[in-house]
């Protein structure tokens, strides 16, 4: 089941490149619309505050309001539990970064120069005023870079986050598709059990660490904190605390989080001494 991560740069073609590839793939194209709905109701926001968020277009309000560890926590379980699923083409949100470790994931930049860009928008818009349109294409570029900056702590134009980087000034939207469709046949693209395996372990170690930091917070009377890693579907925690019910907790709460097959406490129980 072929799954594409693909950046989502304004005026570069990328849509009609996506378009081209689910069609010839008959893959599921995400659209921002669900994963802010769905991001949203995990995060307890209204969606409209999603949405600027990640469009790098909140408030200073807004900002100081959500969480971005855990905005982030929720973005990156969306945008697993969207691959795991397969036969999709998954557009921005940090896809590209979030799924760039699973060997079966293509993770595709369309790009362009500005000066292409501007052409495109401004037939786009029907408006003949080239400046307009680099204010407009330049303000969408820097939202994005902060919200990557402050989500995931990434240059998403860094080239070695990507299998294929693709100008579409240089090469047509339908070679491009072709140059796409082509990798996913490529037996370095293909899903194993094991490349499986990867990207459910990362499915899995997102949602303990949204468990974990959904009950306790910030308020985990912790010395080095609770850490979890996954491999094959086994959970491993490790760190140091003062509280042994804490120590419970956590292993109750992790043994219940669907897809942990097991559990290997190694959570150390400190005592305080006093001075």
């Amino acid at each position: 089941m072929a799954v594409i991560a693909m950046t989502r740069e304004m005026a570069t073609l990328g849509k009609d490149v996506a378009a081209g590839v689910a069609d010839r793939l008959g893959l599921a194209v995400v659209h921002h619309e669900l994963v802010e709905h769905d991001i949203a109701e995990r995060a307890g926001l209204r969606e409209s505050e999603v949405h600027r968020f990640l469009e790098g277009e909140a408030t200073l309000l807004e900002r100081w309001k959500i969480d971005r560890q855990r905005l982030s926590r929720y973005t990156a379980e969306e945008i697993l539990e969207l691959a795991v699923k397969g036969n999709v083409l998954i557009r921005g949100w940090g896809a590209t970064y979030l799924l760039r470790l699973v060997p079966h994931v293509i993770c595709v930049r369309i790009c362009a120069p500005m000066a292409f860009r501007e052409q495109v928008l401004m037939r786009r818009l029907g408006i003949e005023n080239a400046a307009l349109a680099r204010r407009e294409i330049g303000r969408n570029d820097a939202a994005h870079n902060v919200t990557m900056q402050r989500i995931f702590g990434v240059n998403w134009l860094d080239a070695t986050l990507y299998a294929i980087v693709l100008n579409t000034e240089r090469v047509p939207v339908e070679d491009c598709v072709q140059q796409i469709v082509a990798l996913t046949r490529s037996p370095a693209f293909q899903e194993t059990a094991r490349s499986r395996g990867a990207l459910m372990d990362e499915l899995v170690l997102c949602r303990v660490r949204a468990v974990l930091d959904q009950h306790f917070g910030s308020g985990i009377e912790t010395l080095g904190g609770i850490e979890p890693t996954v491999s094959e579907g086994k959970v491993m925690l490790t760190g140091a605390t003062t509280d042994r019910n804490t120590i419970t907790e956590a292993v109750r709460l992790t043994r219940a989080v669907k897809g942990v097959k097991a559990v290997d406490n190694r959570i150390a129980h400190v005592t305080m001494r006093a001075t």
